[in-house]
């Protein structure tokens, strides 16, 4: 999409890579001027992804430095641009993993941006004017109106912040798969974590009867007593899985570390489905038998367009649903993203970008 070259006269504070080491340090860079169509947002708050870690250490090898992650933001607009109608000075938004798409193709006028040939992403990505993208490890982002969400005023913007990327990732195959309607329903949840947690709040609000399977004993008192699971299944006791088989209608799997998908295709009933949404680095064991015997289904599924994003947020409104967040200072991101590479949060972390100015 062409449009007026903005000027990037803007100076931010913010915290990038620069090499791959992976080390986060203060940076000075500049953002575009408010354009007509654009918003510019005081970052409160900014999630931490796992992803963020990829792109850090250019584990892809897509990474363009310097690299300003961040695509969980949380903050308050401070400006909008003369086309904007939908949101004013003083509102609590909210800023995913998505920056510019081209708004023309089939994609886009189905509100399904996300899956855009021309999609760039909130940082790492190329804008409409050939700029690069920054994300929200900074304390102010310029960004398009159409890919703004509004956040419910009772919902703390820390941990409202993951719902951008982790939220809208487990939101998205529980719609497309009739969940949101589906109460009785059994959903199993592979893996505890960021995602994991989200998913199951989000099933229980749905009405689901939920499953959490895992590989860590120790999460079963935290499924049941914290999250309010119904069941829990360690996926390592033969007994246990055993006993649990076809006895799901769906199944998320959150789990990015190597796996098989065979044990785990065995609990779900005949036609249920398993629906992948991490993205381990390793290509996924997917035997056949367990497929052709029960009939079942496997696909993945990645985040939603913006006009799902809304969806899900005032649904996290209406139930009250938020992410558990551990959240630091921007002194402390690379602390926190040696201890991301652990698993050693729970369930994820938010850098207080505010607290700090």
């Amino acid at each position: 999409m062409a449009q007026t070259t903005p000027n990037h006269t803007v100076e931010v504070s913010g915290w990038a890579a620069l090499e791959p080491s992976g080390d986060i340090v203060p940076y000075l860079f500049k953002r575009r001027e408010n354009g007509e169509n654009d918003v510019t947002i005081e970052i409160k708050y900014c999630g931490i992804c796992h992803s963020d870690l990829h792109y850090i250490k250019n584990d892809w090898g897509i990474t363009i430095y310097p690299v300003v992650p961040g695509h969980e933001i949380t903050g308050v607009i401070s400006k909008v641009g003369s086309n904007v109608r939908e949101l004013k000075v003083g509102d609590k938004v909210g800023v995913g993993c998505l920056a510019a798409s081209c708004l023309d193709c089939d994609f886009c006028r189905a509100s399904q941006e996300n899956y855009c040939d021309g999609v760039q992403f909130t940082y790492n990505g190329v804008f409409w004017d050939g700029s690069l993208t920054y994300g929200g490890y900074s304390t102010l982002l310029v960004a398009d109106r159409r890919f703004v969400v509004r956040l419910p005023d009772h919902l703390p913007m820390d941990a409202a912040a993951p719902l951008l990327c982790a939220g809208i990732t487990v939101f998205c195959p529980m719609k497309d798969n009739g969940m949101l309607a589906s109460p009785g329903k059994r959903l199993g949840v592979v893996g505890l974590g960021g995602l994991g947690h989200v998913a199951v709040k989000f099933g229980k609000a749905f009405g689901l009867h939920v499953t959490v399977i895992s590989s860590s004993p120790s999460k079963e008192e935290e499924a049941r007593q914290r999250l309010a699971a119904d069941d829990f299944i360690v996926s390592t006791d033969v007994e246990q899985m055993q006993a649990a088989k076809r006895s799901l209608d769906f199944i998320l799997d959150t789990v990015s570390a190597h796996h098989s998908l065979g044990p785990t295709l065995d609990l779900l009933k005949v036609n249920g489905t398993l629906i992948i949404v991490a993205a381990p680095d390793k290509p996924i064991d997917l035997p056949s038998f367990p497929l052709i015997f029960g009939k079942r289904t496997v696909k993945g599924s990645m985040i939603g367009g913006i006009k799902e994003t809304q969806e899900m947020m005032d649904l996290c409104g209406k139930y009250n649903i938020t992410c558990d967040v551990e959240v630091i200072k921007p002194a402390q991101i690379n602390q926190a993203l040696e201890r991301l590479a652990r698993n050693d949060v729970r369930y994820r972390f938010v850098i207080n970008i505010a607290g700090e100015h």
